[in-house]
């Protein structure tokens, strides 16, 4: 059994799950006797938002040393250990006045070292520590990332931008120096191990649509401004080797900034032609963290989370730990001490709530206990099978207790992106768990497209949405009932964003499923490509614009084979989702009103491509519950 299994099997065991602690952030001091995060109770029932505090425990047992909360309406993110492990920055944001402050530790002592009018994230310390950086949004219109509710479209459009930029103040406090272009949007940056300046990845314009034409660049600390390279992947992760002369990136083909996917990709700082270090490799890279003697990564493989070192230059692996567990930490999957001797994470898995472990890379313990009492909410397997000549994988959750004989109703749950991947983690709340504990099995795939085997997999579904991946779900399914007590003639399918058009394509070239919930889902790419935010991340999927070539997006839209639906279907988006707009919600549900086909719309007012407000989460878990209940029958 490997250390993450122990520590999850030591962390399980047997209480309803009414309050769960919950850890974000975390990171581990440069020595690795310490560890920061971010820490709440939540309420099992409640779809607020909880607070949560800055939390310092010993490494070694726990321990909480210290607790900070300088301003209980704020959200805290970015938690970062100066290079000497003796302070802790962190930002605080006031989200509804879209105002932050940089908050510092020092021999437990909280100052304000910036009050800022916008928004602040990822606090990082110069080498000396005498510096800290931020990348920071002046006068925003709205928070930052396509996820969140747009601005209204009122007025002149499009000429104005959001542009989040580095700047940099003394570590004492003191007021905020940009350094990169006004006119430019910094995604994510790494200072360089002179203190001399950073490497950063950018795009000039709307930070929400360029990432996927981003570029990587030099900002020196005295305003300097060079290209470094100009990458045919998206770029995440961005690292700067020990001795100054290597950047590392992970490079792939990405739908999404946020979920990461991809192979190691170098090159030189002094600029050059980037180069896929591991194009070979069965998994896909989700974050770098480069130490003195390794550059360390983790990888999605199959339906395994791992830790492991990769060479730079001959892109050579070597996994150190491995498990069916999700891992996260503050700047990555995993946070690692200087030395690159000690780990710090929060582990879980379906059956197993969130827990800190840390300690040797190969051996990890758990290290807090809070949630020691709660138990498995559902029963879940991993499931793989063959199709097309990919072996696939996906999660199946159910009843923690089944009835021998008995026959169960299934929801089939498509993940986002497309490039992206469902990782099992605790199910306490939430939708997944919301259709488990009213009776319903669920499944969620991984098809082609998916991180987990391979670039050469993810990007299987290229000018081909809706089609192998279709298959492949279908194919995973069939695999689902050979093993578990699934009514066939009971399915449902569900999505949100990429899900929610592969819901809408489901119930238009497919009568398997009996009900359908569709959420911010695409009908009709060709209206969609002129009506979203974030156009940019269209082209590597399709090969093309829409104006170069409207065929294929004709092709592979929803709305085009209309006629065939016959699946009643509950469809829901934010009013203001840049990413999904509701036009294209509204075009669907005209569809299926045209065609007869029983459906429900609901647009959430104020809302953007995710559904964040309280009363309208629990508003939207009783519709879709409804839904499912009515057209397949309570289970």
């Amino acid at each position: 059994m490997s250390a993450w299994m122990m520590a999850l099997a030591l962390a399980a065991q047997s209480a309803p799950p009414g309050l769960v602690h919950t850890y974000q952030d975390v990171t581990i001091s440069p020595r690795g006797d310490q560890v920061a995060a971010l820490e709440a109770d939540e309420l099992s029932q409640s779809e607020a938002e909880p607070h949560v505090m800055v939390v310092v425990r010993a490494r070694a047992d726990g321990k909480i040393l210290a607790r900070y909360n300088p301003c209980p309406t704020c959200f805290y993110s970015g938690v970062a250990w100066s290079p000497d492990g003796q302070a802790l920055a962190f930002v605080a944001s006031d989200r509804k006045a879209r105002t932050a402050t940089l908050q510092v530790v020092r021999a437990g002592k909280l100052e304000t070292a910036l009050s800022f009018a916008g928004l602040l994230q990822t606090p990082r310390w110069s080498p000396d520590g005498a510096t800290l950086a931020v990348l920071a949004t002046e006068r925003p219109r709205k928070e930052t990332g396509a996820t969140q509710a747009g601005a209204a479209l009122v007025g002149e459009i499009g000429t104005a931008t959001d542009e989040q930029r580095v700047g940099v103040l003394p570590a004492t406090g003191g007021p905020l120096k940009f350094l990169s272009p006004a006119d430019t949007f910094v995604y994510e940056y790494d200072w360089t191990p002179d203190g001399r300046g950073f490497v950063v990845s950018e795009a000039k314009g709307d930070g929400d649509n360029n990432w996927w034409v981003a570029k990587l660049a030099a900002v020196g600390v005295d305003g300097s401004f060079r290209e470094i390279a100009a990458p045919s992947v998206q770029i995440k992760f961005p690292r700067v080797s020990p001795d100054g002369k290597t950047v590392a990136f992970i490079g792939g083909l990405h739908s999404d900034f946020g979920p990461t996917g991809g192979d190691l990709w170098t090159v030189p700082l002094a600029g050059g032609t980037a180069v896929d270090r591991t194009p070979a490799y069965k998994g896909s890279l989700s974050s770098l963290i480069w130490r003195e003697k390794a550059l360390f990564a983790t990888a999605i493989v199959g339906d395994n989370n791992a830790v492991l070192t990769v060479d730079p230059a001959t892109g050579s692996t070597k996994t150190l730990l491995s498990g069916p567990v999700t891992f996260s930490a503050g700047d990555g999957r995993v946070s690692i001490s200087h030395d690159g001797k000690m780990l710090a994470g929060v582990a879980e898995d379906f059956t197993t709530p969130p827990h800190i472990a840390a300690g040797p890379i190969e051996k990890p313990r758990q290290i807090t206990h809070e949630n020691d009492t709660l138990a498995p909410q559902v029963s879940a397997r991993s499931i793989t099978w063959k199709h097309d000549g990919f072996d696939i994988q996906g999660w199946l959750t159910g009843p923690a207790n089944v009835e021998p004989g008995k026959t169960y109703p299934m929801i089939v749950l498509i993940h986002g992106g497309p490039s992206s991947a469902l990782q099992p983690t605790y199910m306490w709340r939430g939708t997944t768990n919301d259709l488990v504990q009213h009776g319903f099995y669920v499944f969620q795939p991984n098809p082609r497209g998916s991180f987990g085997q391979g670039e050469a997999f993810t990007r299987a579904n290229i000018k081909d949405f809706g089609g192998g991946d279709l298959g492949d779900i279908l194919a995973g399914v069939d695999a689902v009932e050979k093993v578990a007590p699934i009514d066939d003639k009971r399915l449902g399918v569900f999505g949100h964003s990429y899900g929610g058009f592969m819901t809408m394509w489901s119930v238009t070239h497919t009568q398997r499923f009996k009900a359908a919930v569709a959420g911010a889902g695409i009908a009709n790419w060709v209206s969609y490509y002129g009506q979203n935010g974030i156009d940019q991340w269209m082209v590597p999927f399709f090969g093309s614009t829409v104006y170069d070539d409207p065929s294929v997006y004709d092709r592979l839209s929803p709305i085009r084979s209309i006629k065939s639906a016959k699946t009643p279907t509950f469809i829901y988006v934010g009013e203001r989702d840049v990413e999904c707009p509701p036009a294209q919600s509204l075009e669907f549900h005209h569809g299926l009103d045209a065609m007869g086909v029983p459906n429900r719309l609901i647009i959430y007012a104020g809302e953007g491509h995710g559904i964040r407000d309280a009363e309208h989460r629990a508003d939207l878990k009783n519709r879709i519950l409804s839904w499912f209940d009515q057209y397949l029958g309570r289970p």
